[in-house]
């Protein structure tokens, strides 16, 4: 399976709470729902082109529970992303949870990363990544990332979770598309790729003597 990350970012690389104030409060974040000003009909027709390519989704925890709350509650036929939320098959990250009662959903526990790469090894068609932090930024360090999928918004928010951190492993992109909607919003889809830096070649975010 082909893994792809898909997240909303603002213009300083935040992640966090896009959709509603109260998404996602951790660390003392206040800024939630930031995306909410940009939302129109170009973003609507990104996300929904997402969904229609999806084999499976894999979500971390808080994720998954934020969009169970939300989606659950769609039940309109015709709202592709829906359908494959609430019916598609889903895993999610997690070492307490129980029990997931969210449509065909499994619990990965123990090395995630050996999860993830059994899964992408074992299956065909996209296997995909919404939001989830803490598990993208694990995912993008493995190198298990194939293609990222980001809308970057025309706001800065200061602090607050990352895709890119400071430590995360040097890596270079090529660009597949680019577009911007009318609300301003950049849509990227990148893929990885060697590069140059400091006279060594950067595979993977790993250097290797030229």
């Amino acid at each position: 399976m082909k893994l792809v990350t898909h997240t909303f970012l603002t213009l300083d690389g935040v992640m966090q709470a896009p959709g509603g104030a109260e998404e996602d409060r951790s660390g003392g974040f206040g800024c939630g729902g930031w995306l909410i000003p940009f939302s129109d009909a170009d973003m609507g027709e990104i996300a929904a082109s997402w969904f229609a390519r999806t084999e499976a989704i894999l979500l971390g925890r808080n994720t998954y529970e934020t969009m169970r709350a939300c989606w659950s509650r769609v039940t309109d036929p015709a709202n592709g992303a829906a359908a494959k939320l609430n019916h598609g098959r889903k895993y999610v990250v997690s070492n307490t949870l129980t029990g997931a009662d969210w449509g065909d959903t499994t619990v990965l526990r123990g090395d995630v990363i050996a999860r993830v790469a059994d899964l992408k090894h074992g299956g065909r068609g996209e296997l995909q990544v919404h939001g989830s932090a803490r598990l993208a930024r694990a995912l993008h360090a493995a190198g298990l990332i194939d293609e990222y999928r980001l809308l970057v918004y025309p706001v800065t928010v200061g602090a607050g979770k990352r895709l890119f951190t400071e430590t995360a492993p040097p890596r270079g992109y090529t660009l597949l598309e680019s577009r911007t909607t009318r609300a301003g919003a950049v849509y990227q889809v990148l893929v990885p790729k060697a590069f140059e830096t400091g006279g060594r070649t950067v595979r993977d975010g790993r250097k290797a003597a030229r």
